[in-house]
């Protein structure tokens, strides 16, 4: 049998996962995420890398997507890969086959599998039960490929080193809150979250990251008081996929929240805007604050998709 140099056969016994942000190590973190920065100044200077030649991943999607899809395709077809899109609707996963099985199948057919659900334990499932990789590209808990491209975007425009920062995280304690409290703990930069009185980050993550950080991570229900002196400003939707019907509610709640010149004002003067989007403007960040000069959300969308590059790479071990 006629066999390409490039693909290997056989799968690895013991696959790397990508679950959260705590399954890596500090140096295995500022190791993707430099690698990140390179492969992104090749792809800027227009050179061809294609180690992933012959390979193929899946992409496993329960919930909508844009940037995490397009960026999880495009990251992949440009490492000279091909990718599957499995909508969860046209699997057999819909007429009740097990997680088990359905990862046990795909890891005949993939190289890796870059699942986006609801919940954390479908993931871990998977992951469980397959030989191949499984990245999560976002559960209702953890968002860990989305917070590597945020601080990929505060290391090229602020600073190499995290742990000369301070960064604010204003609004829900949701799943991208979670990994960014998970890096903080692993990279040891000062993280200040505002979140209103009943929408705080899991406390269970929020205890651990506290305990393994060598920096201060807050948590306080006064946005200013955490925007303080930030050279970081985080932003997300106030209502995450599955809490549309709490719509209403939150904008009520989350109103003194809002990203906006007289919060940003309480920053440093040249500190940055992140917001993974999409964004809602004049709920969560004012329209002057996203179109705004210390706004680099663009580039942070740009960045999933050359992150993506590298975790695909290292979790494929080309």
């Amino acid at each position: 049998m006629n066999k390409s140099p490039n693909h290997q056969i056989t799968k690895s016994p013991n696959p790397k996962h990508y679950l959260t942000v705590s399954d890596l190590a500090s140096d295995e973190i500022l190791f993707l995420i430099n690698r990140a920065l390179k492969l992104k100044k090749c792809y800027k200077s227009g050179q061809p890398y294609r180690p992933a030649i012959g390979k193929v991943i899946g992409l496993l999607f329960e919930k909508p997507s844009t940037r995490t899809r397009v960026s999880f395709e495009a990251a992949m077809l440009q490492l000279g890969g091909n990718v599957t899109f499995l909508s969860s609707r046209d699997l057999q996963l819909r007429r009740g086959e097990p997680l088990k099985d359905t990862a046990r199948v795909l890891s005949r057919y993939l190289d890796c599998l870059v699942v986006r659900t609801f919940g954390q334990v479908v993931v871990d499932e998977l992951a469980r039960w397959s030989d191949i990789p499984v990245i999560n590209g976002l559960t209702d808990q953890h968002h860990p490929c989305q917070v590597l491209s945020d601080i990929m975007t505060v290391m090229e425009h602020k600073h190499e080193d995290m742990k000369a920062l301070k960064v604010a995280w204003v609004g829900d304690g949701n799943n991208v809150a979670h990994s960014w409290i998970q890096a903080a703990s692993r990279l040891g930069f000062a993280l200040a979250l505002a979140c209103p009185e009943g929408y705080e980050p899991d406390k269970e993550i929020l205890s651990r990251a506290q305990t393994e950080s060598a920096a201060p991570i807050t948590l306080t229900t006064d946005p200013k008081e955490a925007v303080e002196s930030a050279d970081v400003i985080n932003a997300d939707v106030w209502a995450s996929m599955g809490q549309e019907e709490e719509t209403s509610k939150r904008r009520e709640i989350f109103a003194p929240y809002q990203i906006n010149e007289a919060l940003l004002a309480k920053a440093k003067t040249d500190a940055i805007v992140l917001h993974c989007l999409p964004a809602h403007r004049g709920e969560e960040i004012s329209e002057k604050v996203l179109e705004g000069p210390h706004s680099l959300v663009w580039d942070q969308a740009e960045n999933k998709m050359h992150l993506h590059k590298t975790v695909l790479q290292w979790a494929m071990g080309l």
